[in-house]
């Protein structure tokens, strides 16, 4: 059930949205809007993995996402309370900011990559995607 929930919650946050409730109180960026292109939540047992994909993140976006995914699992929101969260453009309404521990930068793909999981078949002259 827990599982689900976050599921459904984590669905408000894929697409072009304006993350202003999911950054910094204090950050001086001024274009907060943001594109996650996935958003998956896992379970293995007590280990729950959130893997974000997106055109950039701004100052503890992703600990944001982290902290309010937990909340709703936690009930202390609705999956739907996320859409009025991203509506509001108010950090004070997101959930907590989860602490770092535990969270890993994967990797970084750049635009001409990101949409095309990181295949530009540049240096093959096949037309597939390289591997190593």
């Amino acid at each position: 059930m827990i599982q689900l929930l976050k599921t459904r919650a984590a669905e408000y946050l894929k697409g072009t949205h304006d993350f202003k409730s999911f950054c910094s109180a204090q950050t001086t960026v001024e274009d907060t809007v943001r594109t996650i292109y996935s958003l998956d939540v896992d379970r293995e047992r007590e280990l729950f993995t959130i893997r974000v994909r997106g055109n950039g993140f701004l100052y503890n976006m992703v600990r944001i996402i982290a902290g309010t995914l937990a909340g709703v699992g936690r009930g202390y929101f609705e999956p739907g309370d996320v859409e009025r969260m991203l509506a509001e453009k108010d950090r004070t309404k997101a959930g907590v900011t989860a602490p770092p521990q535990g969270l890993t930068l994967v990797g970084i793909e750049y635009e001409d990559t990101a949409q095309d999981g990181g295949c530009n078949n540049k240096g093959n002259d096949q037309g597939k995607c390289c591997s190593s």
